[in-house]
Formats: structure tokens, C-alpha cells, sequence
């Protein structure tokens, strides 16, 4: 599934992730209103709103990037309805050809771990049937248990031919409260880097590993830093738009060759219609102010790419 996923990112020359993250202030009232006529106002007509509205989004998007992230939270908070239009976002992605990054950020150890692991990228066994469960291609996983909670992903990754990205240096203002502290004088953050490169050795594509690692796009000189620490793992880089992160700040990212990190925009893209940028399209033609702020984008990040400068 990475070189899948380098691959397309290359062919379609955008190295962007669209996160699917719908907070039920960012559907508009109509495909709001249809949902509560079918179901009243319950957790079963929030799913539908949030399946309907993630639907149309995905058809505005599914042609100009490789990958869609949604956030399991945002629909966990509406129960197993909630869940369920987790699974059907994930299963209509595959449909339209899309690579799907579950941001489930998962951490434990053992056979907790391993259950994480089977439940998103794996088969469980059924009897004497093994199933895919929710059957994303990659996820998030945060490492601070250590390898015995990395290590039960990584085996189903390599089982899988899927990947999975790990948290090593996030983009919220607190982060750095662990993730900056000095150890043997070295901040834990590139130690961690080290450690996913490590984890990465044993679970290679054609150019990139299955381990890949998060990185916030408002940390640019760490993101230097990290990039040489990690050199064939393909880093996840949120931040970017809403939440401060520029154009300017990725090439660090970036290997020499313009591949080696994919950016993620959210609430950028998905509620773009509320953007005065994008304000006439409207709340009727928010899948198209959606594709058009997607398309701004990957103008915007290819600015950054060496392969473009």
C-alpha cells in the first residue's frame, strides 16, 4: 500500500491528505435537515447527516488526491450510528479508487495492541472465516509504550501490505511539554524518530517504508531535522491551513525528488464553504467549494516541492 500510495501521489503530482472530520456545525442545514426528516434529531440522524455529507465531499475530491484521514473521534462521539458511518466513509473512499488513512492515533501493548491492530488493518477470525473490520489501509499510532505496541502493527502491516503512521512530533501548542524534553541532551522527539526509522527497516516498500511518522507542519526546523533522521519514511504532516502551518514552511518535508510527505487540510477543505474565499458557492455547493479549495491547495503545496521550484 505505500508504494501505492507514492505512487499515485506522484502521478497526480499532489501529495495531499483531505481529513474527514465533519463536526456537525460544518454540515449544512439542508443535507442536516434531510437526515433529521428521516431519523429526528438522534445519534442514527447524526450518522446519516455525516455519511451524506462525507459522500458528497468525496465526490467533489476523489480525482485529485490519492487519500482521505478520517478522524475515528468525530464519529465515535455519536456511538456505534457513528461508527457505522465510519465504515460506510471508509468502504465508499475504496470505491472511488481512494487510499484511506484511519486517524485512530491507537496506542497499548500486547494483545490489546494486536486487537488494534487486527479490528482496523487486519482479518479477525470468525470461526473459520477471517474478516476484515473496518479495513483502512493505513493508521496512527502513538508510540509512547514502545516498541511493544508498535511491533503487533507493524506485523499485521507487513502480513497486510498496508502502513501505519507514528506520532513524533504533533502540531498542538503543548506538544512540547514531552515531546521537546532533553534526554542525554537530545529533544524525545528524535529519539522517537529514530525509533520509527528503526521500526521501518524491517517493513519496506520500493522506496519508503510501512512505518510512517507524523510531523506538524508548524515545527519546519524540526521537520529538517526529523527529515534526515528518517530518510525512507514517508511523513504524515498535519497543521497546514487552519491551523497555522504555510506553504513555505514544507519543503523540509520533502526529499530532493518532491516525494516523502503527504499534507493534510481539513476543516480547510471540508468547510471550505464557510470560507469568505469560497463564500459563493454557498451552502448548497459545498462539495464544490470543497474541490476547488482542494485544488488551491495542491497549487499552494507544490510551491514547496523541489521537484517544482
Amino acid at each position: 500500500m505505500i508504494n501505492r500510495l507514492v505512487a499515485r501521489m506522484r502521478e497526480l503530482n499532489a501529495p495531499v491528505v483531505v481529513g474527514l472530520d465533519p463536526m456537525m456545525n460544518y454540515i449544512p442545514s439542508q443535507v442536516k435537515a434531510a437526515a433529521f426528516e428521516q431519523y429526528g434529531e438522534t445519534l442514527e440522524g447524526a450518522a446519516e447527516a455525516i455519511w451524506q455529507y462525507n459522500k458528497t465531499l468525496i465526490d467533489n475530491i476523489y480525482d485529485l488526491i490519492a487519500c482521505v484521514k478520517p478522524q475515528v473521534a468525530m464519529y465515535e462521539q455519536f456511538g456505534i450510528p457513528g461508527l457505522i458511518a465510519y465504515k460506510k466513509t471508509v468502504d465508499y473512499a475504496h470505491e472511488k479508487g481512494l487510499i484511506v488513512l484511519g486517524d485512530i492515533k491507537r496506542g497499548d501493548i500486547g494483545s490489546t495492541s494486536a486487537a488494534y491492530a487486527v479490528g482496523h488493518l487486519g482479518k479477525v477470525q470468525v470461526g473459520s472465516q477471517k474478516i476484515a473490520a473496518f479495513d483502512e489501509d493505513f493508521v496512527t499510532v502513538n508510540p509512547y509504550l514502545g516498541t511493544d505496541g508498535i511491533k503487533p502493527f507493524v506485523d499485521v502491516c507487513k502480513e497486510e501490505k498496508k502502513g501505519i503512521f507514528v506520532l513524533v512530533k504533533t502540531s498542538n501548542p503543548s506538544s512540547g511539554e514531552f515531546q521537546d524534553q532533553l534526554i542525554d541532551g537530545r529533544p524525545l522527539y528524535e529519539l522517537v524518530g529514530e525509533k520509527v526509522a528503526a521500526w521501518g527497516e524491517d517493513a519496506m516498500g520500493d522506496e519508503y517504508s510501512y512505518v510512517g511518522a507524523v510531523v506538524g507542519a508548524t515545527y519546519p526546523e524540526m521537520g529538517k531535522v526529523l527529515r534526515k533522521l528518517m530518510p525512507k519514511t514517508l511523513i504524515l504532516v498535519p497543521g497546514y491551513g487552519a491551523q497555522g502551518g504555510k506553504a513555505s514552511d514544507l519543503a523540509p518535508y520533502f526529499n530532493e525528488d518532491g516525494t516523502g510527505a503527504i499534507i493534510n487540510s481539513s476543516r480547510g477543505i471540508i468547510a471550505a464553504y464557510k470560507q469568505e474565499k469560497y463564500a459563493q458557492f454557498g451552502e448548497e455547493r459545498y462539495g464544490e467549494a470543497a474541490r476547488q479549495a482542494t485544488i488551491d491547495m495542491i497549487e499552494d503545496i507544490r510551491t514547496a516541492m523541489p521537484n517544482n521550484q
